[in-house]
């Protein structure tokens, strides 16, 4: 058998493995960024930044349960001004590509805050257009539109310069693949599968929601197959467009159902609260164990393979 290789091409970006921190957890520092590459991720993504800084939602923005996580932290961030200097602080320093997050509230500041983001020596930019917490100011995620998707896209790839573009999609939208598809016909590069769902949780003890928003976006574990089954429509979807599959990716066997089912590169997040920030590497360690076991060579004989049999 030859050395099996888990070296991904992702948009012409190379990454060493396909594990990357996934937007939203420990991406807002060129230090925290850096620890999950020494620490065995592929590649990061940062936490998304808007045109200006935001505070976000006053506490309780956070609940943890055995299989799930609830926030509602409200898209908090230092501004895109901020978020440029870290990002060349951590390309100063490290090799491994960087993906830039970014959201706003209408279809011109999108492209305004894309002007900005690609500026910075980013690999890859992905479009927040999904987040479920910040509903009184924005209103319902774009994502459950495809005109506002298709729009949305426009304006950033007409924006972007000659950065990619990967579109990030909401599990709560029935028809995720009719969207996806309507990001793809509009410029995407690329559709990130999947952001959290949205739910809720209540205090039996005060008899009122955990969260000061009421509403949060779920992930973990339990969100694994509602995410596998959005990645899977997806591909399903698309024509060429790739996917980066993540949602409640926790073990290396998580990974490798995600990219059976169409993901390229594969997002991690929440599992760093269940098994330490080591979960990259273990994960990818994980990944090799599977592929000696199969006598495969390299990730990429398994991308979308689940779809032809």
């Amino acid at each position: 058998m030859k050395k099996i290789s888990t070296t991904i091409n992702f948009l012409g970006v190379k990454f060493n493995n396909p594990i990357v921190l996934a937007s939203g957890i420990l991406g807002v520092t060129a230090a925290s960024l850096k620890r999950c590459v020494d620490l065995g991720a592929g590649g990061v993504t940062i936490k998304s930044l808007s045109l200006e800084p935001r505070t976000g939602h006053p506490n309780p923005t956070m609940a943890g349960f055995d299989n799930y996580f609830l926030n509602a932290v409200g898209l908090s961030n230092p501004g895109v001004a901020e978020g440029i200097k870290e990002i060349i602080k951590f390309k100063k320093n490290v090799r491994a590509p960087i993906i830039g997050s970014i959201f706003a509230g209408n279809v011109e500041e999108f492209g305004e805050v894309t002007k900005k983001i690609c500026t910075a020596p980013i690999d890859i930019l992905e479009v927040n257009i999904s987040c479920p917490n910040v509903g009184d100011e924005f209103g319902c995620p774009f994502a459950y539109s495809t005109e506002a998707a298709a729009a949305i896209t426009k304006m950033v790839k007409a924006n972007a310069k000659d950065v990619p573009v990967s579109i990030k999609l909401s599990p709560n939208a029935w028809n995720i693949g009719q969207i996806a598809a309507a990001c793809e016909k509009a410029g995407a590069d690329a559709i990130t599968v999947v952001n959290t769902a949205v739910g809720m949780a209540i205090d039996t003890e005060f008899q009122t929601p955990l969260l000061s928003n009421k509403v949060g976006g779920m992930s973990g574990p339990a969100l694994k197959p509602i995410a596998l089954k959005s990645v899977w429509d997806v591909k399903n979807s698309v024509q060429k467009a790739s996917i980066i599959a993540t949602g409640g990716v926790t073990n290396g066997e998580d990974a490798i159902e995600m990219m059976l089912a169409g993901g390229t590169l594969v997002g991690v997040g929440s599992a760093v609260f269940w098994r330490g920030a080591e979960v990259f590497g273990k994960i990818n360690d994980e990944m090799k164990q599977y592929m000696k076991k199969k006598k495969i060579n390299t990730l990429t004989e398994l991308i979308g393979k689940a779809h032809k049999v």
